[in-house]
């Protein structure tokens, strides 16, 4: 959950060779094609969800054993000296509850995103912690502090269910409904909890804003299939 604080409230070239027949020199003609998309080794790519992970656990450590705290680092509404709380607002936690709490949907989630890549994922956290910050910074009560990794939890949710619905490969679309339906299932309840029925000092506006956030984003940088 998100927590609000009220402050004081190869390129490849193929060559194509047209010789005509009894002639001593060939007409050739270079065709590049378009490069291959980049794609990260299939173990790697979870690294970029494993890493970020860390980072928050990292952070929370050095916040616990050094004086002061990190908290006020978040996101306030309405202020915009804080606002490189929409980068570190989701690595900064209240408490070790708070971040443990947020640990395994983060964990599950970030890996079923990052399926698509690396950079895809950070590009899916990147327009989470845009969107959802910003819609949090807006309705929040002007001087709420919102720290806390669940906006991207719940963008990665919205991700990952409505790229299902996204242009794409028949068969790649057919395997995220799939794992869709498993993360409603295990999810589902909790997301509309987050969002509709969420307790004091949890920030809806975090959940619902991050999981926009990641149904936008679903939808970007797509290509239709070209058999449908």
């Amino acid at each position: 959950m998100s927590v609000m604080l009220r402050a004081g409230t190869d390129t490849r070239v193929g060559v194509r060779a047209q010789s005509t027949p009894q002639r001593t020199c060939e007409d050739r003609r270079v065709t590049a094609s378009a490069p291959p998309v980049a794609r990260s080794p299939k173990a790697t790519r979870f690294l970029a969800p494993l890493g970020l992970l860390a980072l928050m656990w990292a952070i929370q450590f050095a916040d616990a054993v050094l004086p002061g705290t990190f908290v006020g680092w978040g996101l306030r509404s309405w202020d915009l000296g804080s606002l490189q709380g929409l980068v570190l607002g989701p690595l900064l936690h209240a408490s070790w509850t708070h971040l443990i709490g947020n640990s395994v949907p983060f964990l599950i989630l970030g890996c079923l995103v990052a399926v698509e890549g690396a950079r895809r994922f950070w590009l899916v956290t990147a327009m989470v912690a845009l969107v959802g910050g910003a819609g949090t910074w807006l309705l929040n009560a002007p001087g709420t502090l919102t720290v806390g990794a669940s906006v991207l939890v719940f963008g990665y949710f919205g991700y990952v269910v409505l790229r299902v619905i996204a242009p794409g490969r028949l068969a790649h679309r057919i395997a995220y409904a799939g794992i869709a339906v498993i993360v409603i299932v295990l999810y589902g309840t909790t997301v509309l909890t987050g969002i509709f029925g969420a307790g004091p000092g949890v920030s809806w506006q975090a959940h619902l804003f991050g999981a926009i956030g990641g149904g936008l984003v679903a939808f970007i940088g797509r290509r239709r299939d070209p058999a449908a």
